[in-house]
């Protein structure tokens, strides 16, 4: 299911970076603490990477960046990825770093490994506490772009026989963090 996430990086670089595909662009995992396991997956942004080259010609790095939430290093990366299971912390000053990276056009995709939810929910609280997480439609656009997913996420890994959903927080009109549980995308990847 490589083809999920690509759908998440074209509009992105379309329409938030105006990035010129021929450009080389690097994507970063999010090092968190608390002691959840942001480490989990480590080949799901590779093979991502290696898929959206081959099938979109997009000249993305080939070695993605591993950047810790709190550095400003993060401003460097136009998509963040947080994946794990278990306990994620974001201290006041990570969370308004997190804050100013997505208002000013950086995007976050949260992938649920497994247990993540409980977690993630709270710490992203703490980022914008003037958002909740809405359920992203299956008409949203972000399941329509150049591969069409009708039916919302797919369902790549078994948790506890839940459906797949995709969550966002949209800050001023605009898609800045996608969540994506009960599926695992980085498995499918």
């Amino acid at each position: 299911m490589k083809k999920l996430l690509f759908f998440l990086i074209i509009p992105i670089f379309s329409f938030h970076f105006s990035i010129s595909l021929a450009q080389r662009t690097q994507l970063a995992l999010v090092k968190y603490g608390g002691g959840g396991d942001w480490y989990a997956n480590p080949t799901s942004l590779t093979n991502l990477i290696a898929f959206c080259n081959a099938d979109a010609g997009m000249n993305l790095d080939p070695n993605y960046a591993t950047v810790d939430i709190g550095s400003s290093e993060i401003f460097n990366y136009p998509l963040l990825h947080i994946t794990g299971h278990g306990n994620v912390v974001f201290n006041s000053q990570e969370a308004l770093n997190l804050r100013n990276y997505l208002i000013g056009g950086g995007f976050l995709h949260i992938d649920d490994n497994y247990g993540l939810r409980d977690f993630i929910v709270p710490q992203m609280k703490k980022v914008f506490p003037e958002l909740e997480f809405v359920e992203l439609p299956f008409s949203h656009p972000i399941y329509h772009q150049k591969y069409d997913f009708p039916n919302g996420l797919p369902k790549i890994h078994e948790h506890d026989n839940k459906p797949p959903k995709g969550f966002g927080l949209i800050w001023e009109g605009r898609l800045v963090c996608f969540f994506s549980w009960e599926c695992d995308l980085g498995d499918g990847w």
